[in-house]
């Protein structure tokens, strides 16, 4: 339990004193602002174009792995949708927006931390793995829907459809970074001693200036009439996607390693991210936000577990 207290009370801290900043005005709407766009077009996309630039492409790609992890998370996006539009009665580019929160977990904040502190950093293998497409997958498939959700009506032909796809993929931030990154891995370009400096120091800002900023939108998209699909998605964040996970990984025949990396990885709360799409589009903010902050207090017990649930 310390361990878990260790990371994650942290990240309550910081997105405290955002809320707190906002709330005592501190900090004013446009700063907020301000912070949330240098975190979502910047540093977190340096962060990303770091983390995957070093991972090591050849370890542990294991189909069974990567099956039994994106089958969980995008189970659990399905039902995100469908619930919005029957249960909650939400437009559909809310219910993507919905479903984009459901499915991704927040695999580099929480679930490296925390597989790390109970199994060892011998054990992240699959958690890289899993890592290294997480953004790429869960994005390219949340654009894409949303894109198709907010082209209806316009008669647009599938070639302009598929363009305006594309390009809203790869031009996201978030994206370029990722795509870089993998551009770095795979050639072994050297980056000069300047630049490497230069990426380290954004790479500082990136999560504690994504979780302020969260912090401070709180202040403004509280969880009034929305608790109903605050618990709905954090019942498929925590148990749905890792229990999915689980009883697949034992099917394909995970080793322990492997069963361990993806269902930490699964069983974490939303990640910043999860509310970063939300606010790209403007959608659903309110319960993207809250879902972040409820579902990450949710994760101290939840966590603990499914650590005594894996071998």
């Amino acid at each position: 339990m310390n361990a878990l207290l260790d990371v994650i009370l942290p990240v309550f801290l910081i997105i405290g004193a955002g809320y707190f900043a906002a709330w005592r005005k501190i900090v004013d709407a446009a700063a907020v602002n301000g912070i949330m766009r240098f975190a979502q077009n910047f540093a977190v996309p340096v962060l990303l174009f770091r983390s995957v630039s070093k991972l090591d492409l050849a370890q542990s790609y294991d189909p069974a792995l990567l099956i039994s992890f994106y089958s969980g998370a995008l189970a659990a996006g399905a039902l995100g949708y469908f619930g919005a539009r029957l249960l909650f009665d939400r437009s559909p580019a809310d219910a993507v927006a919905i479903a984009f929160v459901a499915s991704f977990s927040n695999s580099l904040l929480l679930g490296l931390p925390i597989t790390e502190r109970a199994y060892g950093a011998e054990a992240l293998a699959g958690n890289y793995a899993i890592i290294s497409i997480h953004s790429p997958v869960l994005y390219g498939i949340g654009i894409t829907l949303m894109e198709i959700v907010r082209s209806r009506g316009e008669g647009l032909a599938k070639a302009a459809l598929a363009q305006r796809v594309l390009k809203s993929i790869f031009t996201q931030p978030l994206v370029i970074g990722i795509l870089c990154g993998f551009a770095v891995n795979l050639t072994g370009l050297p980056l000069p001693g300047v630049v490497t400096s230069a990426v380290d120091m954004m790479v500082k800002a990136a999560i504690p200036a994504a979780l302020f900023g969260l912090g401070g939108v709180l202040l403004r998209y509280r969880p009034e009439g929305d608790m109903k699909t605050i618990a709905y998605l954090s019942l498929l964040t925590l148990i749905i996607h890792p229990a999915i996970t689980f009883g697949l990984g034992h099917a394909l025949g995970l080793n322990t390693d492997q069963m361990r990396s993806a269902v930490i990885t699964a069983a974490m709360a939303p990640g910043v991210n999860a509310f970063l799409f939300a606010n790209m589009y403007g959608v659903a903010k309110r319960v993207a936000a809250s879902t972040v902050l409820l579902a990450t207090a949710g994760t101290i017990i939840t966590a603990w577990g499914w650590l005594h649930v894996l071998p």
